[in-house]
């Protein structure tokens, strides 16, 4: 949720690419990403950080008339969404490299309690407070390193969670932990920083598994979570989880809400993300028509909820 580049980077792999890139309103950074959504625009995203809060439309192409083309398309799209233009776009050619690391300056480390996520690239010069823990993050193509509020949402749910449960004398090594679509593995692997020892997550796109394997790796927890291939009717085939992440879309987890509550544990938490403020009462009237005895809560971040669902 955090950077979403959709459709055709695999495809431009190795080739020399054309990027326009412009500004437009953080506050019209939704309504962009819907646009976009709506009429397939595969070639262009919406690149949002929330730290500076500043966003930007950014379009990657095989060639600067295509490039040209595309712009040409957008822009009018964007007027009858009410998204303004702020001032020129920039125009570049860039290579595969550049493209892959552009993302780069808008990634910041941060933390939540003890725990910092930093991307790797700042590893030369951050500096780890006494006592507290780190995740490197590379979120590569995937895009994950927590800055955007609904992964945040979820960590300082994780975080919290973990400190009441060991609070109360509950051994978190042994419960299980399941990150449904997992992007770069960021609440996974924070899982297993945090002490949980049972820790997995799946991802329908397998450049999103591959990062999330990566970063384990990168962290010295390969061992200690398992990323694999899967969607929200076959990620959970290996049994329901005392926590479950859906840091997803809206109308995802509406659509399988069902699913969802079915991976959840007896007494177990399911915690809901990526959602619109204005969206949250949809969601959790949707679960609780699902599972009306389940115990609901939210909160807002900026513009976005979550939801958390808590078993019997």
């Amino acid at each position: 949720m955090e950077l979403r580049w959709r459709g055709k980077a695999g495809t431009f792999a190795g080739m020399a690419l054309f990027e326009i890139k412009t500004e437009i309103p953080f506050t019209a950074a939704e309504a962009a990403d819907t646009t976009l959504l709506e009429h397939g625009l595969e070639n262009w995203s919406v690149l949002e950080d929330v730290i500076v809060q500043r966003a930007w439309l950014v379009g990657i192409f095989a060639d600067e008339s295509e490039a040209a083309q595309g712009w040409a398309t957008v822009t009018p799209l964007l007027v009858d969404a009410g998204v303004a233009i702020v001032g020129e776009p920039v125009r570049r050619s860039l290579g595969d490299a550049d493209w892959r690391d552009s993302y780069k300056a808008h990634f910041h480390a941060w933390q939540f309690g003890r725990l910092h996520w930093v991307p790797v690239w700042e590893r030369a010069t951050f500096s780890l407070p006494p006592g507290d823990a780190v995740l490197w993050l590379d979120p590569g193509m995937a895009f994950g390193t927590g800055n955007h509020e609904t992964t945040r949402l979820c960590v300082e749910r994780l975080v919290t969670l973990a400190a009441e449960r060991q609070r109360a004398g509950v051994e978190i090594a042994h419960q299980r932990v399941i990150d449904a679509g997992c992007g770069s593995g960021i609440l996974a692997l924070s899982a297993a920083l945090l002490g949980y020892r049972d820790v997995a997550g799946f991802d329908n796109d397998l450049e999103a598994v591959r990062v999330s394997e990566e970063n384990a790796a990168l962290n010295g927890l390969e061992e200690k979570v398992q990323f694999r291939l899967g969607d929200l009717v076959t990620g959970f085939a290996d049994g329901p989880g005392d926590v479950v992440f859906a840091n997803i879309l809206a109308n995802v987890l509406i659509q399988y809400a069902r699913e969802l509550t079915a991976a959840v544990a007896p007494g177990g938490t399911l915690i809901l993300s990526g959602i619109l403020a204005v969206e949250v009462a949809q969601v959790q009237a949707a679960f609780a028509a699902v599972v009306p005895a389940w115990r609901q809560e939210s909160r807002v971040m900026g513009e976005w909820s979550d939801v958390l669902l808590v078993r019997p």
